[in-house]
């Protein structure tokens, strides 16, 4: 584990009982991101809920890259990893929301996990080894949360580089997650960043119909205190069957 002088420190929350993880240090202070993120937003969830039926997240390809070796550190931190004093490369952000079913009804103890290339575009796979990019040492690749009461995860981690995956084709910068419970579809997905210009010529991206694709796009919202100023907050709602 890094020292603390070299882990960027948030706000310890009062009472953490509603959390589902195993309680590594790491979950402990997400789940402190989480419970102040939803507190502020409060209001706007419980609007969404009033509405009516969510629309179910487009469900997109697993890709080549998710993980087949065993995970040293199974958190919701990739920006640190277990033995390493460094932080990965890149730019820190927070990917948060909230997994609901298509009533808008929160779905609590999802697991949702996701992986992810570095900030340079290479994944901690052994798929990925024959890409010239240099493996980031410090980058967990991988994530794993469970969904609080009101069905609300977060991770911290880089925004995502990317990579040739064919002759002509650039992937977008983008980030997989997979959300699997009891009693429930699991739901195999990928979020993309506005305004990245290899976006509206991804094969994968395109494939989703039109009227569904701004679903799995996000936009940067301003963090408050509690995530530090160096960082961006991505708000990614799923709605599973």
């Amino acid at each position: 584990m890094p020292p603390p002088d070299h882990r960027p420190e948030l706000i310890r929350p009062a009472d953490a009982s509603w959390l589902l993880l195993r309680f590594t240090r790491r979950q402990v202070l997400s789940a402190s991101v989480v419970g102040m993120v939803v507190s502020a937003l409060g209001p706007l969830a419980c609007a969404r809920t009033i509405q009516g039926p969510c629309r179910l997240t487009p469900p997109q390809t697993e890709g080549p890259f998710y993980p087949v070796d065993d995970q040293l550190d199974e958190d919701s931190d990739l920006t640190f990893m277990t033995g390493h004093p460094g932080r990965a490369e890149g730019d820190v952000i927070y990917v948060t929301g909230q997994v609901q079913d298509t009533q808008c009804r929160p779905v609590t103890g999802a697991r949702v996990e996701i992986w992810q290339a570095s900030a340079r575009g290479r994944y901690r796979h052994p798929s990925d080894r024959r890409n010239p990019v240099p493996l980031d040492p410090n980058f967990q690749g991988w994530g794993d949360a469970v969904t609080d009461p009101a069905g609300r995860y977060v991770f911290k981690t880089v925004h995502p580089g990317q990579y040739p995956a064919g002759p002509g084709w650039t992937r977008p910068s983008h980030v997989h997650l997979k959300v699997s419970v009891p009693g429930v579809h699991e739901l195999v997905t990928q979020m993309y960043f506005a305004g990245d210009p290899y976006l509206e010529r991804d094969r994968i991206f395109r494939a989703i119909p039109p009227a569904e694709q701004d679903s799995v796009v996000v936009r940067p919202e301003t963090p408050g205190p509690e995530f530090g100023t160096d960082a961006t907050v991505y708000r990614f709602n799923l709605t599973v069957r």
